[in-house]
């Protein structure tokens, strides 16, 4: 990988983390779990689906750097992934895999594991020597990419679900804050 692919990557990492963040910051339990449609993910669902997406693809290019590169050539430009990953318009479904489970319910743990998730990422990806570009894994809408593709996946993969939080927000039907009085601050 070159060092401005690199750092692209890095950027895009670092923007996504804090954008999800950004848009969970404050939820109520309520706001955390509601739904906007029969079939649609909540958004404590889309944080844990990145997480499960993220710990698998880097799971799989470990993997992949430990055999020997291949001739092949991705068959995809990386201008491609850049716009498709973002891109809501194409809905896809899931993968089994890295559904949502609710296997993180308290939203603290969520957060906490999100970090730690996006740390790992983040890490291999400022890290890395292996040949990426001499990697291949199969996507399942985009075709063979190779392991610098699935990088670049996963730095704009947060992005996708920062505008699915976003259009959970406005959705009708979710719920509004309620101010709440604390335990200090009993009424009069």
């Amino acid at each position: 990988m070159e060092e401005h692919e690199r750092q692209l990557v890095l950027d895009q990492l670092t923007a996504s983390q804090a954008r999800l963040l950004e848009l969970v910051d404050g939820l109520t339990a309520e706001q955390w779990t509601f739904r906007p449609a029969e079939g649609r993910w909540s958004a404590a669902e889309c944080l844990e689906h990145v997480i499960r997406v993220e710990n698998r693809i880097l799971g799989l290019i470990a993997k992949k750097l430990t055999e020997d590169a291949t001739a092949a050539r991705a068959r995809v430009d990386d201008s491609v992934i850049a716009k498709a990953v973002p891109d809501r318009t194409n809905r896809r479904e899931a993968p089994e895999p890295v559904r949502p489970t609710g296997q993180w319910a308290d939203t603290n743990e969520l957060l906490a594991e999100f970090g730690k998730t996006r740390q790992r990422t983040t890490e291999f990806a400022a890290a890395t020597q292996g040949d990426l570009r001499g990697h291949f894994i199969p996507h399942m809408a985009l075709g063979e990419l190779d392991c610098y593709q699935w990088l670049l996946v996963l730095s704009l993969h947060g992005s996708r679900h920062a505008q699915q939080i976003e259009e959970i927000k406005v959705a009708a039907g979710f719920p509004r804050a309620t101010a709440s009085l604390s335990p200090s601050h009993p009424s009069a």
